[in-house]
């Protein structure tokens, strides 16, 4: 996916986002994150977008901590969030190719980076929102989603830092079942997940896999829905559910 399209989608997930947490209001709990009310998850993502646009656009080249949760509430509270989606939206779309900053995943560029990552950032944190609104969340596109899985299982679970470990060799094999050559192996051992995107036909066995449609299967390895099919050993996905969560 082009760095537009990621720019794209995460201006229209945050006024997604904005409007389904101002329909909601700031005191209602947020199913998919239980100690959070909806002021906690705009206070998050909004001081995740202004602390990503920073980097962009002031240009650090280290890691710079972020400015901190606000005291904000209620109306004044959407308003800072969409003031800050705002501002990254921008910063994103207006940016250099080849902007020079610091980022924690591998990318083409910085700028590739940000915008891949704020984009699946906010979707999920939109699909959280709706949840907490009630009614039936906005549809996630099967070729999004599945760039959101290899971010996740290639990227995220490939640091050091991965919880999901297993004391013996495992393999959980990931599969989405509405696009082709949505594959993927991820060996489990006490080093961090190596995780490979595979074709259809993938012939290395299995102890476990995890099959569904492409947005299903993204959702759930970000605990946000339950699995839609888990075949063979199920303590493995139950350990994803256990360690996966990314901080």
């Amino acid at each position: 996916m082009e760095t537009a399209e990621f720019v794209r989608i995460l201006d229209r997930e945050g006024q997604s986002l904005a409007s389904a947490a101002e329909d909601a209001g700031t005191d209602v709990k947020v199913p998919t994150c239980p100690d959070w009310q909806v002021r906690d998850l705009l206070r998050h993502t909004g001081m995740v977008h202004r602390w990503a646009a920073a980097f962009v656009a002031e240009g650090h080249t280290a890691y710079h901590p972020d400015g901190g949760l606000p005291d904000l509430d209620g109306a004044d509270l959407v308003a800072w969030f969409r003031e800050g989606h705002r501002y990254l939206v921008d910063t994103l779309s207006t940016a250099a190719p080849d902007v020079e900053c610091w980022h924690f995943l591998p990318a083409p560029s910085p700028l590739a980076f940000w915008t891949r990552r704020q984009a699946h950032e906010t979707t999920v944190h939109r699909f959280d929102a709706e949840l907490a609104r009630g009614g039936t969340p906005s549809e996630i596109a099967p070729a999004f989603a599945v760039d959101g899985i290899d971010e996740l299982l290639l990227a995220f679970h490939a640091r050091p830092k991965s919880r999901v470990r297993t004391d013996e060799p495992r393999v959980l094999r990931v599969r989405a079942t509405d696009t082709d050559d949505a594959v993927w192996t991820v060996r489990l051992s006490p080093e961090p997940p190596a995780a490979t995107r595979d074709d259809a036909s993938a012939a290395i066995a299995a102890d476990c896999e995890i099959s569904g449609p492409a947005a299903r299967i993204y959702l759930s390895l970000w605990n946000r829905l339950p699995f839609p099919a888990v075949k063979g050993d199920a303590s493995l996905a139950a350990l994803w559910r256990e360690k996966s969560a990314v901080t």
